[in-house]
């Protein structure tokens, strides 16, 4: 079964490869057709955090509108938990809106969640192994792989726009193109 374009999950969804469809009717109540009831934006979180694969439709429209529920998630959890962004790095992603190469800064900033997800996971396993070790050489070891990894994604990101990377040296950038 194709995906559709703006549905999220990491599992797959139900066993039969479906994905969860949310209706949102025009009095604001979200309807969950695998459970066959109503369900609350924060059921909806629970959803995202178990990575089950949905997307959330306007009934009266039919328009996909998973994105706006989403976004409403993410500023509950701004309002009413520990921040993520700062009113700094809000800042910076309104402007990418009107200053940005389309689509270059969503896909950097898709690729650098994607990258600190894996890295998240890494160091959790590489913490848990540290305690049993040296703590101090391992969290040595792990900042120096997120580095390494974050320069390489910077460089391909910065080639696949068209750029050097404004962070070498103009002796190193000679001696790559020659």
């Amino acid at each position: 079964m194709a995906m559709h374009p703006n549905s999220i999950g990491d599992t797959g969804g139900a066993a039969t490869g479906d994905k969860r469809v949310i209706k949102k009717y025009p009095n604001r109540r979200l309807y969950d057709t695998v459970e066959s009831k109503y369900i609350t934006l924060a059921d909806v979180r629970t959803l995202v955090l178990a990575g089950i694969e949905f997307y959330v439709k306007d009934q009266k429209t039919g328009e996909d509108i998973t994105r706006s529920i989403l976004l409403q998630i993410i500023t509950e959890e701004e309002d009413h938990g520990e921040p993520l962004f700062t009113t700094h790095a809000l800042l910076r992603i309104i402007r990418f809106y009107r200053d940005a190469v389309p689509g270059l800064a969503g896909n950097f900033i898709e690729r650098s969640l994607g990258m600190l997800t894996e890295q998240q996971k890494l160091f959790h396993t590489q913490l848990n192994d540290a305690v049993k070790n040296n703590p101090l050489t391992a969290l040595t070891e792990i900042t120096q792989r997120n580095l390494e990894i974050f320069k390489k994604m910077q460089d391909s990101l910065f080639r696949a726009a068209g750029m050097t990377n404004p962070t070498q040296s103009e002796g190193e950038a000679g001696k790559k193109q020659e």
